[in-house]
């Protein structure tokens, strides 16, 4: 069976994470995807190469595409974008703000060529306000949007990036998500649009309650974090003493204790008990008792409860380490009490669970042999999604692709003969 998105043409001018993930997501789900690079290839695929012009990063972002190569500097590359255009349902960009227009690729142009296109434009701030102009990466997203600071993790008093480029990968998911809302739209009423997605946006929508003022209840500690943070700017303040004034202002919730970590006898395990049911399921499972589960007027603000909290973990903490990670996960699957094993990315390669639900694919690709990665993220009953091959080695469906817009063998070279393509 095909993919819900079989027959879906889409032109993807991007590259490093956001956009072109959006683009391997709509390729699971069927649509054709054609990836434009530079004759050099894109930044990502240039990035720790381990042969060349390729690297683990590039690979893991960009299966299942036909790879086209072109300087888009030049006329006779946007005269190909211009054959390509009217054929295609989606072109997908994800460029600093001014680049689109400089390179003959944005909205107007291309929407004038094809008035049914769905057009989406990714940036980092948006192209409005203060920081509009500003090119932006994952890392300036995180610093810009509390993200970095959200878990207070810091080295010599700086903060840690997060590992996960968690704005970069969500933007690419909520770019795929709009971009079948729009074709629905379209298949409705017959019209395209342009799409704006951000960065800024998406780091945002990921914090929810982080982005959130109560205005009867959140007010004043949030007017005391903002005097707090105004001041420390005018201070000698460092970043580690800020972060444990902010960690003041919010007091140890229950969660410090019902949903986390625990160091057990030879490894780790994690539990998520939300609920009040959870939570007592989970006391009588490790035997501790927590007086602020029978007090509903509980306040958690005060000097007294604040001591409490941190005298209860450390106790419960002291109680895991007594059984292994399998004696715990045994007792909490007998007792209802959500729970799982801890571990390294690196180990679910082969993990069972990851294998049981079809989540790790198997491609071949053209320079680097098999590979293994994760698979299409959800499926379909009716129109089950499927990888559509690896990554493509840079420029290798030049001929194809060209060959199909009527450039003769000789028209060909003479674009490779003059840079065009690679």
């Amino acid at each position: 069976m095909a993919g819900p998105l079989a027959g879906i043409r889409v032109l993807e001018f991007s590259e490093i994470i956001a956009g072109p993930f959006g683009g391997m997501l709509l390729s699971d789900m069927g649509a054709d995807v054609i990836k434009v690079e530079p004759p050099e290839g894109e930044p990502w695929r240039l990035f720790a190469q381990f042969v060349p012009a390729e690297s683990r990063s590039y690979i893991s972002l960009n299966r299942g595409k036909r790879g086209l190569t072109l300087d888009l500097t030049k006329p006779e590359a946007q005269e190909v974008v211009r054959r390509l255009v009217p054929d295609m349902d989606v072109v997908l960009v994800n460029y600093r703000p001014d680049v689109g227009e400089k390179l003959g690729i944005g909205y107007e142009a291309l929407s004038e060529i094809n008035p049914k296109l769905i057009y989406c434009d990714n940036t980092a701030f948006g192209r409005k306000g203060p920081q509009a102009h500003r090119p932006g990466y994952d890392v300036i997203v995180q610093g810009f949007t509390g993200l970095m600071a959200l878990e207070g993790k810091s080295h010599h008093d700086v903060p840690v990036l997060n590992a996960l480029p968690s704005a970069d990968l969500s933007t690419g998911i909520m770019m795929a998500w709009s971009i079948c809302a729009a074709l629905y739209h379209r298949e409705r009423t017959g019209r395209g649009q342009k799409i704006e997605t951000t960065l800024l946006g998406s780091a945002l929508a990921l914090q929810t309650t982080g982005f959130q003022v109560v205005e009867s209840a959140d007010l004043d500690w949030r007017n005391r974090m903002i005097e707090r943070l105004a001041e420390a700017r005018n201070e000698e303040i460092s970043y580690d003493e800020l972060k444990e004034a902010r960690l003041n202002i919010r007091p140890l919730r229950a969660v410090a204790l019902y949903y986390r970590v625990y160091k057990t006898k030879d490894h780790y395990v994690v539990v998520g008990a939300l609920s009040p049911q959870l939570r007592r399921k989970l006391c009588d499972a490790v035997g501790f008792e927590d007086k602020r589960l029978d007090e509903p007027n509980y306040d958690p603000t005060t000097p007294e409860s604040i001591s409490y909290a941190k005298t209860v973990v450390k106790k419960v903490e002291a109680l895991f380490r007594e059984r292994t990670t399998d004696e715990w996960l045994e007792l909490f699957d007998e007792r209802g009490v959500p729970a799982g094993p801890f571990k390294f990315i690196e180990e679910l390669v082969d993990d069972p669970q990851v294998i049981a639900n079809d989540l790790q694919v198997e491609v071949e690709h053209s320079l680097v042999g098999t590979v293994r990665m994760a698979g299409p993220p959800l499926q379909m009953s009716e129109t089950p999604l499927a990888v559509q091959g690896p990554s493509p080695a840079l420029g290798e469906h030049n001929e194809e692709i060209l060959a199909s817009l009527n450039y003769s063998a000789d028209e060909i070279a003479a674009l490779r003969e003059a840079g065009v393509i690679r």
